[in-house]
Order: C-alpha cells, then sequence, then structure tokens
C-alpha cells in the first residue's frame, strides 16, 4: 500500500467535514431536541465511550500492561479487590524489586489511591481491571457535559459533550492505559462544575466541590493545592462573607471522606498518617525526584540495576540546579503537551477565546490554567495526567471559543467543528476497519494516537505462551546490559497465589533458594532485551546472557 502523506489524509478529513456540512440542517436540530434533556444526554456519552471502545476490540484488544507506572497502578487496585489498603512484606521480596513499588514496610505501589479504586472496581464487577479504566473514561464525558451546563447553553453544553467523546474517548491514550488521568479530571470537573452553581445561591454544591476537591488529593495531590486555590479565587469574588463560610464548612464535609482515606492508606503503607508513599520511596529509592527547586534525593538503600538506571536517568533530567532561564526553558519545551487537551481543528477558532477574556469568569479560567502550567513546571518531567483536572476547562475553553467564532460567522463555526467530527471519523474508522499493515502506515501520521495495536514490545507473545502453558509458571528475568525503561519484573497483591511469578534473576545459589520457595512450579527465562523477547524453560546452567534462535 502506497505511504499516504498528511496532506492527502487532510483532504480526505476535509471531504469527509463537506459531507456532513450537506447534513448539517438535519444534524442542528437532532442538537437543539436533545439538549433539553440532560439525563439522556450524560447517558448517551458515556454510552457512547464505552460502545465506541468495545467496538474496536477485535483489532485492539484489552490493553497489555508496559512499564513501571502501569504495573505499579495495576498492583494497586489488586490490593484494594483484596479488601487491603497494603501487603505484607514478601520472604522472597528482594526478588520482586522493580520501579515505583515499596518492598518494605509494606509491599506497595507508592501512588496515591484514586486510580486504584477505579482499577479494584473493574477487576471486583467484571474481573478485569481494564473495565474500571473505561468506565471511568465514561464517566469523565458525562461529568463534563454536566459542567458545561452550569457554563453554556444547553445546546453548547452537548456539543462540549460530543467533543470530549471525540478527544477523550476510545482513540484517547487515558483509555488504553492503566495510568490515565481520568480520576483527575472528573474531580476538576466536579469542583469547576460546582463553582458557577454555588455562585447562582445553591449553596448544596459546596459539598459536591469539596468531594472533586478530596477527590484531587488522592489522585494527584501536589495539584490538589492548585485547584483548590483556583476555586478558592472564584468562591470569594463571587460569593458575599456569610454565604462564603457556609460554603467552606459544607466544602469540609465533602473532603473529609477523602482526607481520612488518603491518611490511612498513608498509615497503611508507610507507618505515618502524613507520609505519602511517594514520599517514602523516594527516600529508599531515590525515585521519583524531587522537585528541581529541591536537591537530589539520595537512595537509602540497595538499587538493582534497573532502578540505578531509573535513579541516574530521573536524576539527569533534575540536573544541578533550578534557574530561571532553565525554568522558562522547560515551560515552553512543554507547550505541545497542552494540545493533547484540544481537537486539532478547534485550534482554528483559539483566537476568539482571546476576545472573551474581558469577562472575569474566562480571564479566571485562563488564569487557572497558568497556575498549573507554572506550578507543575517544577517537575524535571511531564505528562498531560498531571494537569489532567483542567480538561473540563479545555473543552470549555474550546467551545467558549467556537461559541464565540459563531457570533461572528454561524457558518465558520459550524464547519470547523464538523472538521473536528470529520478528524475522529477518519481515524475511528482507520483503527476499525484498517489491517495491521495500514494501521503500521496511517497511526505515526495520526496527531494524537493513543490506543494499543500489534505487540510492539513482545509482551503480548510472551503472555500468550505462558498462559497456553498448564500450571503455574515463575518467570526469572533476565535485562541485558543495554535494557532501558520497559520493566518486566511485576506481581499482584497475593504473590504466592499467582499463577505467573515474575521474579529478577539474581545469584544461581539465590535463585536455587527461590525456586525452592515456590516449588511445583514451572521455571522461565525471560529476555526481554533480545528481538524479539525471548521465553524458554529455565536453563540448568547458563553463561552470562543466553542466546536463543
Amino acid at each position: 500500500m502506497k505511504r499516504v502523506a498528511f496532506t492527502e489524509i487532510d483532504l480526505v478529513e476535509l471531504a469527509i467535514a463537506v459531507a456532513l456540512w450537506t447534513q448539517r440542517r438535519r444534524i442542528e436540530p437532532w442538537i437543539r431536541k436533545a439538549a433539553p434533556h440532560p439525563r439522556l444526554c450524560a447517558a448517551a456519552l458515556a454510552i457512547a465511550v464505552i460502545l465506541l471502545r468495545l467496538s474496536l476490540l477485535p483489532l485492539h484488544p484489552v490493553p497489555t500492561p508496559a512499564g513501571a507506572d502501569d504495573f505499579s497502578y495495576l498492583l494497586l487496585g489488586d490490593t484494594f479487590a483484596h479488601g487491603r489498603l497494603a501487603n505484607a512484606t514478601h520472604p522472597m521480596h528482594k526478588f520482586f524489586e522493580t520501579n515505583y513499588v515499596l518492598q518494605e514496610p509494606h509491599y506497595s505501589s507508592i501512588y496515591p489511591p484514586g486510580q486504584g479504586i477505579v482499577l479494584a472496581l473493574g477487576a471486583l464487577l467484571f474481573r478485569q481491571p481494564w473495565a474500571g479504566v473505561l468506565l471511568s473514561m465514561a464517566l469523565l464525558s458525562s461529568i463534563v457535559y454536566w459542567m458545561l451546563r452550569a457554563w453554556l447553553p444547553p445546546a453548547w453544553a452537548l456539543i462540549g459533550g460530543i467533543v470530549c467523546v471525540i478527544e477523550f474517548g476510545p482513540l484517547n491514550a487515558w483509555t488504553n492505559i492503566y495510568w490515565g488521568g481520568a480520576v483527575s479530571a472528573v474531580a476538576g470537573a466536579l469542583v469547576f462544575g460546582a463553582l458557577p452553581r454555588l455562585a447562582r445561591g445553591r449553596d448544596e454544591f459546596a459539598v459536591l466541590l469539596g468531594f472533586g476537591a478530596g477527590l484531587q488529593m488522592i489522585s494527584r495531590p501536589y495539584e490538589s493545592l492548585f485547584l483548590i486555590a483556583a476555586a478558592a479565587v472564584y468562591a470569594a469574588v463571587k460569593l458575599n462573607r456569610r454565604r462564603l463560610l457556609h460554603a467552606i464548612a459544607y466544602a469540609a464535609a465533602g473532603v473529609l471522606p477523602c482526607v481520612v482515606l488518603l491518611a490511612a492508606h498513608n498509615h497503611a503503607v508507610t507507618g505515618r498518617w502524613t507520609t505519602l508513599p511517594y514520599a517514602l520511596s523516594r527516600w529508599e529509592y531515590g525515585i521519583p525526584t524531587t522537585f528541581t527547586f529541591q536537591p537530589l534525593p539520595e537512595p537509602h538503600r540497595t538499587l538493582t540495576v534497573e532502578q540505578e538506571s531509573y535513579f541516574a536517568g530521573q536524576s539527569a533530567a533534575h540536573g544541578d540546579g533550578e534557574s530561571v532561564s532553565r525554568y522558562a526553558g522547560r515551560l515552553a519545551s512543554r507547550a505541545h503537551y497542552y494540545l493533547f487537551f484540544w481537537p486539532a481543528p478547534l485550534l482554528l477558532a483559539l483566537p476568539f477565546f482571546v476576545m472573551l477574556l474581558r469577562r472575569f469568569r474566562w480571564a479566571w479560567m485562563l488564569g487557572v490554567i497558568a497556575l498549573f502550567a507554572l506550578g507543575c513546571n517544577f517537575y524535571p518531567y511531564f505528562f498531560p495526567q498531571y494537569i489532567a483536572a483542567l480538561t473540563g476547562l479545555f473543552v470549555l475553553s474550546a467551545i467558549g471559543a467556537v461559541r464565540r467564532m459563531a457570533q461572528w460567522n454561524r457558518g465558520a463555526a459550524a464547519f470547523v467543528l464538523l472538521l473536528c467530527a470529520a478528524h475522529f471519523i477518519f481515524w475511528y474508522a482507520v483503527h476499525a476497519f484498517g489491517d495491521l499493515h495500514t494501521l503500521q502506515t496511517l497511526v505515526p501520521q495520526e496527531s494524537d494516537a493513543g490506543i494499543n495495536f500489534d505487540d510492539p514490545e513482545g509482551r503480548v507473545a510472551v503472555n500468550a505462551k505462558l498462559a497456553a502453558a498448564s500450571g503455574r509458571q515463575l518467570v526469572l528475568v533476565r535485562y541485558f546490559p543495554n535494557h532501558g525503561y520497559h520493566e518486566w519484573v511485576h506481581n499482584g497483591a497475593d504473590i504466592d497465589s499467582e499463577r505467573v511469578v515474575w521474579a529478577l534473576e539474581r545469584s544461581p545459589a539465590e535463585n536455587a533458594e527461590l525456586q525452592d520457595y515456590f516449588k511445583n512450579r514451572k521455571v522461565w527465562l525471560c529476555e526481554p532485551d533480545a528481538v524479539p523477547p525471548k521465553l524458554i524453560p529455565y536453563p540448568k546452567t547458563t553463561g552470562p546472557f543466553l542466546t536463543v534462535e
């Protein structure tokens, strides 16, 4: 098949938009008719996300976990699914050392509980953690739509909800990994949806505002400071002193359950109510590294070769110290990450957002985005999940800009929205109907590719071979000297009951001790750095590295 250039793809999307344009007189009445029914619309948006992603399962199956973040969050979810906040340290824990997982004083993920709750619900309800991810992304579209109804007329709010499905639905990266930003995004949408309702005299929404702030605490604790500060500024401007005090009291009631959960989780894992597992990992392993204005952390336990690699990489990203020029350089280099939250065609309406800044609500919104951007710029590295709480505001700013554009030229605004729909229709069709060669050819040109396909790291083939083997398995992982940041050692909350146990290969004497502990298991050797990764029965004698043809 001839490789299709970006310009040709652009023309195809334009043709789809033109075809939709011819049907706009049918589309617009449908939106106006549906808009007065918020519950029906919210349910339809959530169901659309679920059905659209499930329809892609033949070519894009349930995502295979890959990397330390996925595995750590899955451990967190599995721990909760077992009815525990933390797990006892395993007697063979030295074999299970891996990044972003604590072995002592308790065996646990280093992350706060928010995403783990989602994964646990998926495991408990559907026996599949990813089901929790999909449900959380479906909920996100509904909650963002609910938020938009507080800021926009009903029809425009529904359009925003549809845009949310397009941008944060089946093709989005968060839907197809286990450490996405849905929980934080829902938290932000709850806060930003409650604020204008509170300003209109509905004090009961302060409880929901508090719950949203608490949800952010148990998913992104650091960024919860910015979310609370943003809400405080808006409330201080919009509420008189008496109502502000009432709102604070109601919000405290909403946030309290999340604070209790966070403290209980901290205590269960670290032994201290106020010490996050994340912070304990930094003290023990030196990762995740500190903010750029802080000194580099020093590990306080012996690291494996893989952990040393992570520590060295994060230390290099941190640098020797902060400066204005470094801070500004990072801020500029991260601008493209914000495109994650805006469908590419809607960037055409971005200039119209500037025209909205004369009003407080829009200027405040821009200030909130700036606050998050400046505060998160102290991270040595960056992912969209860090500012996920802004998801609803980004959708609101996009729809607000298009709405302002419509006041200038209604037809131009309608065509921009249809371009957005055409962009999604084209790429969804590629993923739904394209064969492997088509996907390999086109996906590299997809502006916001995020859905899994094929087996780029060889994990699917290795997992399939283990699944086909009878009985219980023990896999000893041997990394090559050139091993990168792709982690393979991972286990669930109850290691001894796992069908497949993954362990780091150590010395022959230590390996014999491990095999004696896990008697009656078939023992494998996995070399993930081979191309493709190799999985063979564990040989009785091996050299420094096993060459497998």
